[in-house]
C-alpha cells in the first residue's frame, strides 16, 4: 500500500529489549497509538531499596490524546506488573483473556484502582478496533493459561507480536496453539513480526510441561515427610499438576506466600485450577496433620530471603518449619542472577536435613521452560513468513542469535532490526527506517514513591552503604558570628566513634580551624552558609580520604542561635 502521512506506521520498544522483563511495546498508526503489554523487572543489588523497576512513559503521557488502549499478552509480572503504577500517571482502557484480567484486577483493586479503571475481556476470536486499527488475536501456548498473540490490521500492513510463547502439542490444559491460524496470517502477509528472543539460545525444541507432572508425580510418591515445592505463583499449569500428584498421594495442600494465595485464589475462582473441595488447608492448621499428610505450596523459587521458603529454610517462619526427612522441590529454574540466592536456600535446607530436589536438567525434570526453543523461533518465523522483523523480549545476545534464526529461514539481513527501548522503526509504504528514538529508560518504585528516586538519590543511598555517614553539627550565635557550641561529631557506619578517637579529634579541630577561618573573612548580615557547608565537606573529606581511603557522606549542620 502506498506511503501515507494520514496513517504513518511505527513500532517502538519502551521496555523489554536487551532486558528480561519490563515488557511494553508501542504500534503507532496515524493519530492512534497502542500500548502492548506493561510489564516490571526487579532490580539487582546495586538499586537499594528500590522495589520494582517500569518503564519510562514519557512518550505516552506527551502523546495522551492518541493513547487508544493497553492490550495484554498474558498475565505474568514481565508483562502486567507495571500496570497499577502506569495506570496512576496515565489512565487507559485494558484489554486482556479472562484469566489475566482477572490478575489484573487483584492488582488495581489492591492499589485502590479498580474502580476508575475500563477494563475488557477478548478472547483468542475476539476482533476489536483500537481507534482506527482493527486487531485480532491468535492462542498460543506458555506456562500460564490464556495467552494470546496480536494482529494489528494497518493500512500500512500487518503487524504481529507474538507474545511469550511456545510450540507444546499436549498441553495440560488442552489450550492448542493455533498454528493454522498463524499459517493463515502469514499467507495474508506479515508486514513486520516481533517475536520474544528468551530462548534464542537453546537449541531444539522444548518439552511439554506434561513432562514436568510425571516427574512430580513419581517425586510424591518417592516422599516420606511433608513436601514443600516452591515455583513461579503464576505459573498455573504447574500449580494444576502438583495439585494433582498431591490427590493422587492423599495429601492436603497449605500455601505460603502472598502471591501464592493471590494467584490460587484468582485461578479457583475462575476455574483454571481445579481443586477437590476440602483439599485446601490452613497453614495454621499444618500441624494437626501427620507430616507425610501435607504438601505445601510457597513462594521463594528464586530464593528471595523474604519469601515464604527463604524464611522456613533459615528457621524464620512463624508456622511452618522442614524437619529431616522432608522433601523440598524445586519445580522452576532460577532467572540468570538469581543463582546465588537459590544455592543459599539450597545449603540451609540440606543443613537441615531435608531431601532437596532441584535443577531444570533430565535428573530432576521438575521445569520446564515456557519459551520456545531455535526450531521453534524458526516455525514462527515460517508460518508468519515477515518482510520485516523485529526480536523482542531478551538481552542482546538472544536478539542477536534470533536474528541469525530469521536469516537462516529467509528473511533479509537488512531487513531485521535489533533495537533498544526507545529506538523507533518507521514505516512508509513497503520500506522501514530506523532512524529516530523517543524518550526512554527505567522509571524505580520505591515504597509508595513512582520515579521519585533517581541517580542521585541511588549513588548516596550507595556511599551510605559502603562507607557510612559523617554528621557535623556547629551552633554558631547570630550577633556576634562566634562557635557557641561543637563542632560535635556523629559517625554512622563509618568508624566506631570509641576506637577512633584520635580520627574524630583531628576531625574536630579541622572543622573547628575551619568554621574560625570562614567566620572571619564574612561580616555581612547574610551569610553564605551553603558555600560554608561545600567548603567543610572539601577539607574534611579531604582529610579522610587522606587516612582512610573512605569516603563517607558527610552531611554538616549549622545552627543560629
Amino acid at each position: 500500500m502506498s506511503a501515507n502521512q494520514n496513517h504513518k506506521l511505527s513500532v517502538i520498544p519502551l521496555g523489554g529489549v536487551n532486558e528480561i522483563g519490563k515488557n511494553m511495546y508501542v504500534i503507532e498508526c496515524g493519530e492512534d497509538l497502542i500500548v502492548v503489554d506493561c510489564g516490571s523487572k526487579f532490580p539487582d543489588e546495586s538499586l537499594l531499596g528500590i522495589d520494582v523497576i517500569i518503564p519510562d512513559i514519557t512518550y505516552l503521557i506527551e502523546n495522551e490524546n492518541k493513547v487508544r488502549g493497553l492490550v495484554v499478552t498474558h498475565g505474568h509480572e514481565d508483562h502486567i506488573g507495571g500496570i497499577p503504577y502506569i495506570i496512576k500517571q496515565l489512565n487507559m482502557p485494558i484489554y486482556a483473556t479472562r484469566l489475566t484480567l482477572g490478575l489484573i484486577k487483584g492488582k488495581l483493586k489492591e492499589h485502590g484502582l479498580l474502580g476508575s479503571t475500563t477494563l475488557h475481556q477478548i478472547e483468542p476470536q475476539s476482533e476489536i478496533t483500537l481507534g482506527t486499527v482493527p486487531v485480532s488475536f491468535f492462542s498460543t501456548n506458555h506456562s500460564i493459561p490464556d495467552c494470546l498473540g496480536i494482529v494489528f490490521h494497518t493500512p500500512q500492513g500487518t503487524v504481529v507480536h507474538t507474545g511469550d510463547f511456545k510450540f507444546d502439542l499436549t498441553p495440560v490444559n488442552n489450550q492448542y496453539a493455533d498454528i493454522h491460524k498463524m499459517a493463515e496470517i502469514g499467507k495474508n502477509g506479515v508486514l513486520a513480526l516481533l517475536s520474544e528472543s528468551t530462548n534464542a539460545e537453546r537449541p531444539g525444541f522444548t518439552p511439554s510441561e506434561r513432562l514436568v507432572g510425571a516427574n512430580i508425580q513419581e517425586a510424591f510418591y518417592n516422599a516420606d515427610g511433608m513436601i514443600f515445592i516452591t515455583t513461579f505463583a503464576s505459573n498455573v499449569h504447574r500449580l494444576q499438576q502438583i495439585i494433582d500428584a498431591s490427590v493422587k498421594t492423599d495429601r492436603k495442600i497449605a500455601l505460603a506466600g502472598r502471591s501464592m494465595v493471590n494467584v490460587v485464589d484468582i485461578a479457583s475462582t475462575l476455574g483454571y485450577l481445579n481443586m477437590p473441595p476440602n483439599m485446601l488447608v490452613d497453614i495454621a492448621e499444618v500441624n494437626k496433620y501427620k507430616r507425610n499428610e501435607i504438601t505445601v505450596m510457597c513462594t521463594g523459587s528464586q530464593g528471595e530471603p523474604m519469601a515464604a521458603l527463604g524464611r522456613i529454610a533459615s528457621g524464620n517462619h512463624r508456622q511452618l518449619a522442614v524437619h529431616p526427612g522432608d522433601t523440598v522441590i524445586f519445580a522452576s529454574s532460577p532467572i540468570p542472577g538469581n543463582e546465588r540466592n537459590v544455592a543459599r536456600i539450597v545449603d540451609n535446607l540440606f543443613e537441615r536435613k531435608a531431601k532437596v530436589i532441584y535443577g531444570s536438567g533430565s535428573s530432576t525434570g521438575m521445569h520446564v521452560s515456557g519459551h520456545a526453543s531455535q526450531e521453534e523461533l524458526k516455525l514462527m518465523l515460517t508460518l508468519m513468513k515477515p518482510q520485516y522483523f523485529i526480536p523482542i523480549h531478551g538481552e542482546y545476545r538472544m536478539l542477536h542469535l534470533h536474528r541469525e534464526l530469521a536469516e537462516s529461514v529467509g528473511v533479509k539481513a537488512n531487513n531485521i532490526f535489533i533495537l533498544n527501548n526507545g529506538d523507533v522503526v518507521d514505516f512508509a509504504g513497503s520500506e522501514a527506517f530506523h532512524e529516530r528514538s523517543v524518550t526512554n529508560g527505567d522509571t524505580y518504585v520505591d515504597g509508595l514513591g513512582i520515579g521519585d528516586v533517581g541517580n542521585v538519590v541511588l549513588r548516596d543511598r550507595k556511599v551510605l552503604s559502603a562507607d557510612g555517614i559523617l554528621i557535623i553539627v556547629v551552633t554558631i550565635g547570630k550577633n556576634d558570628n562566634k562557635i557557641v557550641s561543637g563542632p560535635d561529631i556523629i559517625s554512622r557506619g563509618f568508624v566506631f566513634v570509641k576506637e577512633s578517637e584520635g580520627l574524630m579529634e583531628e576531625v574536630h579541630r579541622i572543622t573547628l580551624q575551619e568554621m574560625e577561618q570562614l567566620l572571619e573573612k564574612e561580616n555581612k548580615l547574610h551569610k553564605p552558609w551553603n558555600l560554608y557547608k561545600q567548603s567543610l565537606k572539601e577539607s574534611v573529606g579531604k582529610f579522610l580520604y587522606a587516612k582512610t581511603k573512605r569516603r563517607p557522606m558527610i552531611l554538616p549542620i549549622i545552627i543560629l542561635v
